[in-house]
């Protein structure tokens, strides 16, 4: 298999799954530059790039356009079908998809691409399903740059 696009689910994965408010109820999130370095390196390899996230924020919005990812999916569900989407927009089949995610709105669409990996925090239920990659590193600490490691190794 020959990942063609690379996509990614956010809280939990490109972040430690916390939710930081301040006093005044402002949110925010922790990422870790070494995912993004990883996410800029498939951009220079030529693999399309995606986030799929069923929440809707600036945040999440602010920190994909710093990535330059080419495509940003917020408030969907099920992913699926943003993935659907983007892979007849690129003429692709979600055989050439790998997606990293989580938690059970991951299910659907970790179980549908052809190289699934999740976190080491991910949900039981996430790691039981077949051919999943379990990585040793958590979200937020590096999961998502430890798969694309894995991607240059053996799917490109």
């Amino acid at each position: 298999m020959k990942v063609k696009l690379f996509l990614t689910d956010v809280d939990g994965v490109l972040t430690d799954a916390g939710m930081y408010y301040t006093e005044s109820g402002d949110e925010f999130k922790k990422f870790n530059t070494h995912d993004g370095m990883g996410i800029k390196l498939l951009r220079d390899a030529g693999i399309k790039t995606g986030i799929i996230t069923t929440e809707n924020t600036k945040i999440v919005e602010r920190r994909a356009a710093k990535l330059k990812v080419d495509y940003l999916y917020q408030g969907i569900y099920p992913k699926v079908n943003a993935a659907l989407e983007i892979c007849a927009k690129e003429n692709l089949s979600l055989s050439d998809v790998a997606y990293i995610g989580d938690d059970v709105n991951c299910l659907e669409l970790l179980s549908s691409v052809g190289l699934a990996a999740c976190p080491k925090n991910a949900l039981p239920k996430i790691k039981a399903i077949p051919g999943i990659i379990q990585l040793e590193k958590a979200g937020g600490d590096g999961a998502v740059r430890e798969f694309i490691e894995l991607i240059f190794e053996k799917y490109l």
